[in-house]
């Protein structure tokens, strides 16, 4: 029972007052049974955040995936100046010469702007070398972790066709309080419509609006893989035709293993395009599932980069005075 209910916050959360109430209905248990389940997956941080997962670019942030090649010996220095900027969301150490790789996205009114701020952190940490990787195509992006054993290896990836939106005071006070992790008691957004004094049914036609255009990618719990005992979880890297690369690239995110998916750039130095991350319980399982898409996929080389380290998982928080006090701080 207790996956079932991991499976089910992971892919569809319940928008409702009482959304544990839904899913004890479903699976014929008592509310009180999910709420101690998920009290208790939160309490061993199996479950790392339930909230609502936002588009960074739909905000009007900036943002790229970066690699630095840091010396060895000047790895945590560097480390705790990346961490610093409140952009970065995850960091992690690989087994490449690109030894660091992080997330970065810089608020829509940066006076620094992307390339800068990542300028400005290889002078800091003394980056031998960076490439800069913006994603050029999306075909997925959709963590969730196979924890009952019963998905099927391939998955349709929807097309969504986002409708336009023009964010209000009232969008921003909801992005600004949904984003954060929410309790597991039976009204979990009780605080939020009391504190902005409206009631449900506009709170939630709101994250459906936010959700319709885009800005909300969905509301659901997010698992710190290894906890929940995913322990291989690989970026594996391609190098595919530049012209047949969005063919491709919905291929590779039809494997339900795959959580995200995207095309970016190739440099002199680092040929590799459609990049995919590949969760596994095991090395083996891991392994066997790049060879069956390597099977499939048109691709004149391909790497998959473990990571040997985690170093930052956070969601980033939009709509705050943090990144220009960063900015301030580090250009001022």
């Amino acid at each position: 029972m207790k996956q079932e209910i991991l499976s089910r916050i992971q892919k569809k959360f319940p928008l409702s007052a009482k959304p544990f109430e839904v899913i004890a209905k479903e699976l014929g248990i008592s509310e009180e049974e999910v709420l101690e389940i998920l009290q208790n997956e939160k309490s061993e941080s199996i479950i790392r955040q339930t909230s609502a997962i936002f588009d960074t670019k739909r905000l009007g942030y900036k943002s790229s995936l970066v690699a630095f090649k840091i010396d060895e010996d000047k790895i945590d220095d560097a480390v705790a100046i990346i961490n610093s900027h409140p952009g970065v969301s995850h960091n992690y150490e690989r087994n490449h010469e690109f030894n660091i790789w992080f997330t970065m996205a810089v608020a829509p009114d940066s006076k620094l702007g992307l390339d800068k701020t990542i300028e400005t952190l290889a002078a800091l940490t003394e980056a031998e070398d960076y490439i800069v990787l913006p994603t050029l195509k999306l075909f997925k992006i959709n963590v969730k972790l196979n924890t009952t054993g019963k998905d099927d290896k391939k998955e349709k990836v929807k097309k969504v066709i986002h409708k336009d939106i023009e964010l209000t005071p009232l969008h921003h006070e909801i992005i600004m309080r949904a984003q954060n992790d929410i309790d597991f008691v039976s009204e979990p957004f009780k605080n939020i419509v009391e504190e902005l004094d409206i009631d449900y049914e506009t709170f939630f036609s709101i994250l459906q609006e936010l959700q319709d255009a885009g800005v909300m990618r969905r509301f659901a719990s997010i698992l710190n893989h290894r906890k929940a005992g995913f322990n291989a979880n690989a970026m594996v890297v391609w190098d595919v035709d530049e012209e047949n690369g969005a063919a491709i690239g919905e291929k590779a995110a039809a494997f339900s293993a795959v959580s995200h998916c995207y095309l970016r750039p190739k440099y002199e130095n680092w040929p590799y395009n459609l990049f995919t991350m590949v969760h596994g319980k095991t090395t083996e399982e891991t392994n066997a599932m790049i060879a069956e898409m390597a099977e499939e996929i048109e691709s004149k080389s391909h790497m998959p980069l473990y990571s040997s380290r985690e170093f930052k998982k956070v969601r980033i928080e939009y709509f705050t005075p943090a990144f220009q006090e960063w900015e301030e701080r580090y250009n001022g």
